[in-house]
């Protein structure tokens, strides 16, 4: 590949992670010292802030500075969920151009990965040279061609940790406690709470995965089971959980740009499930639902090692 010399750019995008500023860093930390980059910018809230021209030198930022800015989970440029439309990618290479922008650096999970290859066929089709790079991020871990995807291991580890605490509260007080976590497609966050189950009658007792039909009179048979089995029931459950015809158990009505569903925002699915469990199983006295939602994304203290 011949060089390219010119600006680089960083923008963030989609759910922020624990460790998302780790690869923020990182990218700065490494465009400074690169022969054929004069600078580095961070565009605020991703392509939306790109749009608007809201950039800043990232490359006057102290080392001492950016070791904090590393050292703190969520989107430190702020983030964004849009996906360009043609017009909004012409006028982003128009940035590109106003400010000799050659390296592109786009932080983000699927949906970024898209952004990325838009902008780089907006960009091939206009015959402007620049390198454009989708950086890994995801706490769903679902990524093609990543073994490890930055910020599941540490959303991996709230998870387990959180069902640890919870198997405790529920062995107290009994009944049924059902948790939500996240997972639209991809169910290794909820696959992580088998990872507090350290003795045979520990919790979550059963484990619910998008990628599985679920099937409501089994789900209330396996809890009758549970609760005739141990006194009690701990369920980890994944927000994308469907039927046999792939509709969503439990959805809201809200779409971002990228058609995306809203789960995470709403306890739909918990109430659900748990006034199923009221009306369907005999054994239920106690029945809670949590929706884990955010809190799992830039959770401090939970940091894992390989993040």
């Amino acid at each position: 590949m011949a060089s390219l010399r010119g600006h680089a750019l960083i923008g963030q995008s989609g759910g922020p992670t624990a460790v998302i500023n780790q690869s923020l860093v990182g990218l700065v930390e490494r465009c400074v010292e690169h022969r054929d980059i004069a600078g580095v910018y961070g565009a605020l809230n991703g392509i939306q802030g790109l749009m608007e021209e809201r950039l800043i030198d990232l490359g006057r930022e102290s080392r001492e500075e950016l070791e904090k800015v590393a050292l703190t989970p969520a989107a430190a440029l702020g983030s964004v969920r849009q996906k360009p439309t043609q017009e909004s990618a012409e006028r982003i290479l128009k940035v590109f151009e106003a400010h000799d922008i050659r390296y592109f650096f786009y932080v983000g999970g699927n949906d970024s990965a898209e952004t990325a290859h838009l902008l780089n066929e907006a960009a091939i089709a206009k015959g402007y040279d620049v390198r454009l790079f989708h950086v890994p991020k995801t706490i769903d871990n679902d990524l093609a061609c990543c073994d490890h995807t930055p910020g599941y291991g540490s959303a991996a580890r709230f998870v387990a940790q959180a069902f640890m605490g919870d198997d405790q509260d529920n062995r107290s007080l009994g009944g049924v406690k059902i948790n939500v976590v996240m997972g639209r497609h991809a169910g290794w966050l909820t696959a992580a709470s088998r990872l507090a189950r350290r003795n045979p009658d520990d919790g979550p007792h059963l484990i619910y995965l998008p990628e599985q039909t679920f099937d409501r009179n089994a789900f209330c048979d396996s809890v009758e089971e549970m609760l005739h089995q141990h006194g009690r029931c701990l369920v980890a459950v994944s927000e994308g959980v469907h039927d046999a015809s792939g509709n969503l158990i439990a959805k809201g009505t809200e779409v971002d740009s990228h058609g995306n569903v809203q789960l995470s925002g709403t306890g739909a699915l918990g109430d659900y499930l748990a006034t199923l469990v009221k009306t369907q199983v005999t054994a239920a006295s106690r029945v809670r639902a949590d929706t884990f939602g955010y809190l799992k994304r830039s959770f401090f203290g939970v940091v894992s090692e390989q993040d």
